[in-house]
């Protein structure tokens, strides 16, 4: 048994930023940003609060979001500082057991990415393998920023939802 809806409309506002921060990466504010909207009909009502949130939000609070994000297989994963949350999807996605052509090939596209838009590239890497992955971060490469920026935050958004499902019961 998870975590229900009653549960999450019933805590206290510590204990509902606790139990939903990790949904949108180091970013607290979310969960902070929708607490007064309680109580909730569902999990689907309380993901569109939280997304709906991020969206309100300027765009440095929304880059500052980005930038919360690890790079996938990058230093975190690295040095064993991802979050929970990110080390079982990157885990899943296989990135870490990339061959260490595959891992200087991911390392130079992220490094190339960060410089290009500023912030760390990110997708939604579940029911993704490594090589899809690559494949992604190569075309997004040539996106322009002002899409790449949205692109982005849309990859955030069903990471969040990703997250919401497996917290939340139905």
């Amino acid at each position: 048994m998870g975590t229900g809806i009653d549960d999450i409309n019933n805590c206290g506002q510590a204990r509902f930023i606790e139990l939903l921060g990790a949904v949108y990466e180091h970013s607290p504010w979310v969960p902070e940003q929708v607490y007064p909207q309680r109580p909730f009909g569902s999990r689907d009502e309380l993901y569109q609060a939280m997304v709906d949130a991020v969206g309100r939000a300027p765009d440095d609070k929304r880059r500052a979001l980005l930038c919360s994000h690890p790079e996938l297989a990058g230093r975190e994963a690295a040095t064993g500082t991802l979050t929970d949350a990110s080390r079982r999807e990157q885990a899943g996605a296989g990135l870490n057991q990339c061959s260490a052509d595959e891992l200087r090939r991911l390392q130079t596209l992220n490094q190339a990415y960060r410089e290009r838009f500023g912030f760390p590239f990110i997708i939604a890497v579940t029911g993704l393998d490594k090589h899809q992955i690559i494949a992604a971060l190569e075309r997004r490469l040539g996106n322009e920023a002002a899409q790449e920026f949205d692109t982005a935050l849309d990859e955030v958004d069903k990471i969040a939802r990703i997250r919401i499902d497996k917290l939340i019961d139905g």
